[in-house]
């Protein structure tokens, strides 16, 4: 059995979740910028770190515009409720699929069919609790930290194929300011990360037109003829431990 402490600490740390849950649900718009890190494991063992940066506005139930721009990649993505828009900014070419349905389809639709994750999905999710907690064998609370100036609660999970850690904003807006994901089964470990700032809500979300407009008089294109659209380059191959 785990000591009493060890429990106390675990069950602190799923209120904290929650109450971050719970906050994100109620909020009808939210927008932030981001930051964020990829490790790649080269054949050699040598980590390589992969940057960008964007941002994400999310209006509930069905609207979402996201952002990211990096060294070899400057997406945008916009959803309307009905059709999800990726525009390649640099090639000048985009791609239209028919998504309907809410912010949680268009998740699930991108990460398990399109294979595009939306950055941040999993804080997307009305039910961000029940979804970052599933198949989680053991929770920690590690105390306060501090990330952008912001002091925050330290929270820290292990699931069957990775760890994570969450740093939650204390105080009334209990938002997520920083999350780290590891491949704890994977061979050096690599990890993505994500920071957050510039942190909005409601009224003070600026975006108020979810539709795609071709301003530039881009190209449509099958998704498959867009390139480097992802956080890992297209010149970098996917080995078999993935």
């Amino acid at each position: 059995m785990a000591p009493p402490g060890a429990m106390a600490g675990e069950a602190e740390a799923k209120n904290l979740l929650k109450a971050m849950s719970d906050y994100l649900a109620s909020q009808k718009a939210i927008s932030f910028t981001y930051d964020s890190n990829l490790e790649v494991v080269t054949g050699e063992h040598q980590k390589l770190l992969l940057a960008s940066s964007g941002k994400i506005e999310l209006g509930r139930p069905d609207k979402l515009r996201a952002t990211r721009s990096g060294g070899f990649a400057n997406v945008e993505m916009v959803f309307d409720g009905k059709t999800v828009t990726i525009f390649g900014k640099d090639t000048n070419l985009y791609t239209q699929v028919e998504v309907p349905g809410t912010v949680e389809n268009l998740v699930d639709e991108m990460r398990e069919k399109l294979r595009k994750p939306v950055p941040g999905a999993d804080l997307l999710l009305p039910d961000a609790y029940d979804s970052l907690l599933e198949g989680v064998t053991d929770v920690k609370d590690l105390g306060s930290g501090v990330i952008g100036g912001v002091e925050c609660d330290h929270l820290a999970f292990r699931a069957k194929d990775v760890d994570w850690q969450i740093w939650i904003a204390q105080g009334d807006t209990p938002r997520p300011c920083r999350y780290v994901i590891t491949a704890s089964q994977i061979d050096e470990a690599p990890q993505y990360s994500i920071q957050i700032s510039d942190w909005k809500t409601s009224v003070d979300v600026a975006a108020q037109d979810y539709s795609f407009v071709n301003k530039t008089d881009a190209r449509k294109v099958d998704l498959t003829d867009l390139a480097n659209i992802d956080e890992l380059p297209d010149h970098l191959t996917m080995g078999d431990g993935k």
